[in-house]
């Protein structure tokens, strides 16, 4: 598995269903900031939009039609029409409330299975999906992107928001699944879109996958984190030596092979000491460890504390609910 699915896989608690605004302007929608880590696509399938973080900045954004805005929204954002309209919806916990009284009774009303609005001509349609993120795999996929990327209209893109538009407009079984999938695609060919365009700044691992050696490498590491590894073994997969291969990899990447390797496995082993009830001896195996005092040493060193001083800190922790809005 690559780089990317990997980490979207064991990221992804759950999909918000799909819905689409159908909006005249003036119109802004507000979505409260969601008490966990999450990322949320935002589409311009026409009309003027415009996206607000709520952060220190008050960052605005323009969204250019066809383009789609992926943004972190461990805090709260607003789309409106306009960087200027106040708030009128805002949407919190799943649940409509009015701020603008003047807006109803038309504003956000169902059209449809999962569209809202007023559908009246000169209407802006925006879609919206979002993807909640859980534990530190979760944390390293918002470390990728900044708070807000905008990627403009492409053909590539363009084609998969008409698929997502097409079935958002539908009501039929196994509805849910194709919309969850459908936003995989717009989300990974967004960030594709993203990392691609100029100056932009892509992680390490991106340019790694595309070297036709090192990404071999990178995507057996991945496929078996827990195999014992050696630089050697790598190398083999790269079809280079050892020492052109580790130059390279810590060129790519910013850290040698087997660093790179043991982080990913504290990783996936903090995930699992939080979500599962395995044994520390379980867990050491499930990431490459055959020794678990080796394994807490290794875990102490990374997260500052022990395997089993750690889960009892977490399971303290309220865990992440479903986004539902």
């Amino acid at each position: 598995m690559d780089v990317l699915s990997d980490l979207l896989h064991r990221a992804r608690v759950g999909n918000t269903e799909v819905r689409q605004l159908i909006q005249r302007p003036p119109w802004s929608l507000t979505f409260a900031a969601s008490g966990h880590p999450a990322l949320a696509v935002v589409a311009v399938l026409g009309g003027p939009a415009h996206l607000r973080l709520d952060d220190a900045h008050t960052t605005k954004v323009p969204v250019p039609e066809g383009g789609i805005a992926v943004v972190k929204t461990t805090g709260g954002y607003t789309v409106a029409d306009s960087p200027t309209t106040p708030p009128q919806i805002l949407i919190e916990e799943g649940r409509k409330v009015v701020l603008d009284h003047s807006r109803e009774p038309g504003a956000l009303r169902n059209m449809g299975p999962r569209t809202y609005g007023d559908g009246l001509p000169g209407a802006t349609t925006v879609l919206r999906g979002s993807f909640v993120l859980h534990g530190d795999v979760g944390e390293r996929v918002l470390d990728l992107l900044p708070p807000v990327a905008v990627v403009p209209a492409g053909s590539r893109t363009s084609a998969a928001l008409h698929l997502l538009t097409t079935e958002a407009a539908r009501d039929e079984p196994g509805q849910d699944a194709v919309l969850h999938r459908l936003l995989d695609l717009v989300l990974v060919l967004a960030l594709r879109a993203w990392w691609a365009a100029p100056g932009a700044t892509p992680p390490g691992w991106y340019h790694a996958m595309i070297d036709p050696r090192i990404g071999r490498a990178l995507h057996a590491l991945h496929n078996d984190p827990a195999h014992r590894w050696t630089v050697a073994a790598l190398a083999e997969e790269a079809n280079m030596s050892r020492a052109s291969f580790s130059a390279r990899f810590t060129a790519l990447l910013g850290r040698p092979p087997l660093t790179y390797l043991t982080d990913w496995r504290m990783t996936l082993a903090a995930d699992a000491l939080r979500d599962t009830d395995a044994t520390i001896a379980t867990i050491a195996r499930q990431v490459g460890y055959h020794d678990a005092f080796a394994f807490s040493v290794a875990f102490r060193r990374a997260r500052g504390t022990g395997p089993s001083a750690w889960r009892r800190r977490q399971t303290m922790r309220t865990p992440p609910d479903r986004d539902t809005h």
